[in-house]
C-alpha cells in the first residue's frame, strides 16, 4: 500500500503563505534601476553622489556597503554601520513597498530617491572575558554600583555595612572608604561631570562626596522620612553654571530636589500615596517618578508641578528607563577619543545638549525639529509599558511575554532597543520604537537583577541570583560569554561608558572588575 502524504498543518500553510507574500516578481525587479541620494537623517545634507542600484540590491546590507564605498571607506575596519528609513514613510527602510512603488509608476521613484541614513555606535566595543580584579572591603552586601561617566578607571559602590566605596580599577584596588552613613547604602550616582558622588542610604538621607578625595561636600541632605530608594541628576545642559541639582527618591513618597552647591533643599514632589521606588530626570525639563501606588507621575522640574499621572499599571511599578539615558548620564563626555572634552563651560553645556537632541531625535528623522524622549515602565505585575508622555498619557503599547515581575528594564545607549530582566530567569529584547519583541536570551538560572548595554549597544551583560554575570551577543541573541566567579548573588552591575569594563558585586560582598 503507498504511503499517502499527511495533508499540511495549520503552521506549515501560515508558513507557506507567508513565503508566497515576500516573494519578489522575477521577471521584474533584476530589469528595475533606481537612482537613490543617501542623506543624513539629521540635518538632511547629502551623503556622498547620486547612484543607480538594481531594485534587487536595495537591502539594509547592500545599502550600507555602497554608503560606505562612496564615502571613501574601502577597508572593512574602516566602515561604519548604518541604519536606513524609509524614503515613503514613517519608520525603518522597507525594501518591499520600494519595489511596489517602482512597479506601479509611483512618480517619486522614478527620478531619485533620497534615503535617509544615520550611522550607528562609530566605535566597538569587545566582549568582557575575564575578572581582572576581585576586591574584598565592604563588609556587607554590595546593592549598587557605578562608573564614572568620564572614565572607566573609578567605580562607586553602596552596600549594607552603611558606606560606600571608591575603587580604583587600574590597579583592582580600594581608593576611598565613604563613612557617615547610618544604614544600607540603596543608591549611587555619579553627577554627569564626573566631580560629585550622590549616596542615597536607609537612614533617610543623601550625601555627597568629592570623588577624588573621598571627602564628604558638607554635611546629609535630610528631609525624607524614610528610605532613600533612587538618584537622578539634573542633565548639565538644563543646570545653571555652578548649580547642579538632584533628585531623590525615598520610600516616604515624596521626591526631593537638592541644590547640591547650597547643600539645601530645592523643593519636594508630593503626590504619590506609595514608596517611589525610581526617578528620572529628563532632559526635557521633565521628572519621572514610578511608585509603588501603579502610577508614574510627570512633573515640570522648574515649577514644580504635576503634569501627568500615567496609569496603566496593576501593581508595583519597579523601574523607570528613558531612551535618552546614557546621553545624559556622560553629558559632554566622548568615548570613542576621536574628540577631546571641550575647555569651557559654555562649550561643555553645548557639547551635551548636542549629544541629547541627538539621542532625542532617534526614530524622529521624519518629525523635523521635534525631540522625543520615550519612557519605559517595569512592573510586579510581569508587564512593561513604553511610552511618550510629552505626546499622549495613554501608553505607546504593552509588552508582555514575561512570566514574573520584571525588575528593570534599559534603553540602549544607541536608542534602538529595550532590555528587561525579570524574575522569570529571563531577559528580553524589545524594539524601542514600537515595543516589538525581538528576542527572548535564556541562560540564567535564577532570577535576573540587573542588565546593562555596552556603549556602541551591541553587547549586553546580566547579573542575576545563580552567582553568575552573562554576556549576551544583542543581534544574535546568543550567549557570547560566561561570566562565573562570584560566589553568592549579584544584585548590581554596569558597564562603563567607554566601553572597557564591567563592574559587578552582590552578596559575596566583593567587588568584581571584568574586562577583555
Amino acid at each position: 500500500m503507498a504511503t499517502v502524504v499527511p495533508p499540511a498543518s495549520k503552521r506549515q500553510k501560515t508558513a507557506a503563505s507567508a513565503r508566497a507574500r515576500e516573494q519578489i516578481l522575477p521577471e521584474q525587479v533584476p530589469q528595475g534601476i533606481q537612482r537613490i541620494q543617501f542623506t543624513d537623517a539629521d540635518t538632511g545634507e547629502a551623503q556622498g553622489p547620486v547612484t543607480a542600484i538594481p531594485l534587487s540590491d536595495l537591502s539594509p546590507k547592500n545599502l550600507s556597503l555602497l554608503l560606505n564605498t562612496l564615502l571613501g571607506r574601502e577597508d572593512p575596519g574602516e566602515r561604519l554601520p548604518y541604519r536606513f528609513y524609509n524614503p515613503l514613510g514613517d519608520g525603518d527602510f522597507d525594501q518591499q513597498a520600494i519595489i511596489s512603488a517602482f512597479l506601479s509608476g509611483d512618480s517619486t521613484t522614478e527620478v531619485q530617491l533620497n534615503i535617509p541614513c544615520r550611522a550607528e555606535a562609530v566605535f566597538r566595543v569587545k566582549a568582557v572575558t575575564r575578572c581582572s580584579a576581585s576586591i574584598s572591603g565592604h563588609g556587607e552586601s554590595i546593592l549598587a554600583t557605578q562608573f564614572s561617566p568620564s572614565t572607566s578607571s573609578r567605580l562607586a559602590t553602596g552596600s549594607g555595612d552603611k558606606t560606600a566605596r571608591i575603587w580604583d580599577c587600574d590597579t583592582g584596588t580600594p581608593l576611598h572608604t565613604l563613612g557617615g552613613h547610618t544604614g544600607w547604602v540603596l543608591a549611587v550616582s555619579f553627577s554627569p561631570n564626573g566631580q560629585i558622588l550622590a549616596t542615597g542610604s536607609m537612614d533617610n538621607t543623601v550625601r555627597l562626596w568629592d570623588p577624588a578625595t573621598g571627602k564628604q561636600l558638607g554635611g546629609p541632605l535630610k528631609g525624607h522620612t524614610k528610605w532613600v530608594t533612587s538618584l537622578s541628576w539634573e542633565p548639565y545642559h538644563m543646570q545653571q553654571s555652578g548649580r547642579p541639582r538632584l533628585a531623590s527618591a525615598s520610600k516616604d513618597g515624596t521626591v526631593r530636589i537638592w541644590d547640591c552647591t547650597n547643600k539645601r533643599a530645592d523643593g519636594a514632589l508630593t503626590g504619590h500615596k506609595g514608596c517611589v521606588s525610581c526617578v528620572k530626570w529628563g532632559g526635557t525639563g521633565h521628572i519621572y517618578t514610578a511608585s509603588h501606588d501603579k502610577t508614574i507621575k510627570v512633573w515640570d522640574a522648574d515649577t514644580q508641578r504635576l503634569i501627568h499621572t500615567l496609569s496603566a499599571h496593576a501593581h508595583w511599578v519597579n523601574h523607570l528607563a528613558l531612551s535618552t539615558d546614557f546621553a545624559l548620564r556622560t553629558a559632554y563626555h566622548d568615548h570613542t577619543g576621536k574628540k577631546g572634552v571641550p575647555e569651557t563651560e559654555d562649550e561643555k553645556r553645548a557639547k551635551a545638549k548636542e549629544r541629547f537632541e541627538t539621542a532625542a531625535g532617534v526614530n524622529t528623522h521624519n518629525n523635523e525639529g521635534k525631540l522625543v524622549e520615550r519612557l519605559v515602565s517595569a512592573s510586579d505585575d510581569c508587564t512593561i509599558y513604553l511610552w511618550n508622555p510629552a505626546q499622549s498619557t495613554k501608553p505607546i503599547t504593552r509588552l508582555l511575554g514575561h512570566q514574573k515581575q520584571v525588575n528593570h528594564v534599559t534603553f540602549s545607549p544607541d536608542g534602538l532597543l529595550l532590555a528587561s530582566a525579570g524574575f522569570d530567569n529571563l531577559i528580553k529584547l524589545w524594539n524601542a520604537a514600537d515595543g516589538t519583541f525581538i528576542s527572548t536570551l535564556k541562560g540564567h538560572v535564577g532570577p535576573v537583577y540587573q542588565v546593562a548595554f555596552s556603549a556602541d549597544s551591541r553587547l549586553l551583560v546580566s547579573g542575576s541570583k545563580d552567582t553568575t554575570l552573562k554576556v549576551w551577543d544583542v543581534k544574535t541573541g546568543k550567549l557570547k560569554e560566561d561570566l562565573p566567579g562570584h560566589k553568592d548573588q549579584v544584585f548590581a552591575v554596569d558597564w562603563s561608558p567607554d566601553g572597557d569594563r564591567v563592574g559587578s558585586g552582590g552578596q559575596d560582598k566583593q567587588v568584581r572588575i571584568w574586562c577583555h
